[in-house]
């Protein structure tokens, strides 16, 4: 009789724990917590965001648009967070767009910034000042081989604009060939080199041929990187005249939606275009200083290139940008006067030496790997746990999370994705969006992002994928 009764409690203690078990599971989920952080901005006492707004809509070009259908105003950061005017904070998952690489108000770039701006705003190249020359000599250190006359613009697409340039006067050719998917720019050159509809106005864009995207994920001949770069060949044979000016392609498609260039694709296709007399550009604008891991985007494919741009992380903010290349190439430019008014700006290299300063002291490159990799790590969680998930990829702290609606398909979420911005904006995640279908999450953050960033990012996106 004793055993039957322990028996029949066992058999009731067993059923509470399936009972519990199974309340427990369909218990809602608790909100992820954002990390603490010891800093309280001082309060806003500018205009709000809806007068901000309507001034936008009045004075600013209709060009311009927002994201979040009730637009944020920004008004403080530090590190890796923002605050809106009512003092909340964010974590800011997109750095400006790949931009904040040192984190947001570094206390060593303002006071390098400061501290030019005390002693003069801007001069003229015409004369001499330190500022621009200990930059240029710090920023060659950084370069491979033969890598190391320094050309400074205000923006990458002015850089991409004096590449292109540069690459036709040294060759003698006009013939330019890119990647599909990739950005370049909105200028002239760079809109003629840049391979997305959404980004090109019904303007001249000539001499410019754009060769199929080594995508791994929707690309025809999957990660193998030779078989794409046969096209480059194919190109050269058959739409020029056997010679080409250059090749210019980033190493991680930014705005085309962190695509990576599928393995062994640069080397074959810097291969094929040397044999056609045209020069290697690689573009590092959104790529470079640090963010993938390596210093340069195109160090993980095993190349050196000719010519390299560069800007947004150069000056963490500031409006600088850069063309580095051999002093053989370089000559091109004294065949007539090349000036830039503020392309070299004391101001703005001194935020660029002070940001070489602080990713060295720091260690952000080596952070952006480690953090990076971990982050990656627990998206590719979610991949495996949300059918909506279809791609995870990028390097270091330059990533990309691709939501479909059908994965065998592939087809865009573009809904999708706005409804999950948003949620995860009112759980205090700001991140960007972009790839040709909008439908790509672009996970910038600034350098100092921590595990326990990467964790309050994926769990907040997690907890709204799990309300889809």
């Amino acid at each position: 009789m004793q055993r039957i009764t322990a028996a029949k409690r066992a058999l009731a203690a067993q059923a509470h724990r399936t009972f519990s078990q199974s309340a427990a599971s369909l218990r809602e989920p608790e909100l992820p917590k954002m990390p603490a952080f010891d800093y309280t901005p001082p309060p806003y006492s500018g205009p709000p965001a809806a007068e901000i707004l309507a001034k936008r809509k009045e004075f600013l070009s209709p060009s311009l648009f927002h994201f979040y259908k009730k637009p944020i105003n920004i008004v403080d950061g530090k590190k890796q967070y923002l605050f809106d005017e009512e003092g909340r904070r964010y974590l800011d998952a997109f750095g400006g767009i790949a931009t904040v690489c040192c984190g947001h108000c570094h206390p060593d770039v303002v006071s390098a910034v400061v501290k030019q701006m005390n002693r003069i705003q801007h001069s003229t190249v015409l004369y001499l000042n330190h500022a621009i020359a200990d930059f240029a000599e710090a920023l060659a250190s950084k370069m491979p081989g033969d890598l190391k006359v320094v050309f400074f613009t205000n923006s990458g697409t002015e850089a991409n604009e004096l590449a292109l340039m540069m690459a036709r006067l040294y060759t003698g050719c006009q013939d330019i060939i890119s990647i599909r998917n990739g950005y370049h720019g909105n200028a002239a050159g760079t809109m003629g080199a840049t391979a997305q509809s959404i980004w090109k106005f019904n303007v001249v864009q000539s001499g410019v041929h754009h060769t199929l995207n080594p995508d791994p994920y929707r690309g025809v001949f999957g990660s193998d990187g030779e078989k794409y770069a046969k096209d480059v060949q194919d190109l050269i044979n058959f739409g020029t005249s056997g010679h080409v000016a250059g090749f210019i392609s980033e190493a991680i498609q930014g705005v085309g939606g962190i695509i990576e260039l599928a393995p062994g694709y640069l080397p074959a296709a810097y291969s094929t275009i040397k044999k056609a007399g045209g020069l290697c550009i690689a573009d590092e604008v959104q790529s470079g200083f640090a963010r993938t891991g390596s210093f340069w985007g195109f160090e993980s494919h095993g190349v050196v290139p000719d010519i390299v741009t560069m800007a947004k992380g150069i000056g963490n903010g500031i409006p600088l940008g850069a063309v580095v290349t051999t002093p053989e190439i370089a000559e091109v430019l004294t065949r007539r006067s090349y000036f830039n008014t503020f392309g070299g700006n004391p101001v703005c290299t001194a935020a660029g030496l002070a940001v070489l300063n602080v990713i060295e002291k720091e260690k952000l490159q080596e952070n952006a790997h480690v953090v990076g990799s971990y982050l990656k790590e627990r998206l590719l969680s979610l991949k495996d746990k949300y059918e909506l998930v279809g791609d995870v990829r990028g390097r270091g702290l330059m990533l990309g999370l691709e939501l479909v609606t059908d994965r065998k398909l592939k087809t865009p979420a573009k809904t999708e994705i706005v409804h999950v911005m948003e949620q995860m904006k009112d759980m205090g995640v700001l991140v960007g969006k972009g790839g040709y279908y909008g439908n790509v999450f672009r996970i910038t953050p600034p350098l100092c992002f921590t595990k326990e960033d990467a964790d309050f990012l994926v769990d907040a996106m997690g907890y709204t994928l799990s309300k889809m």
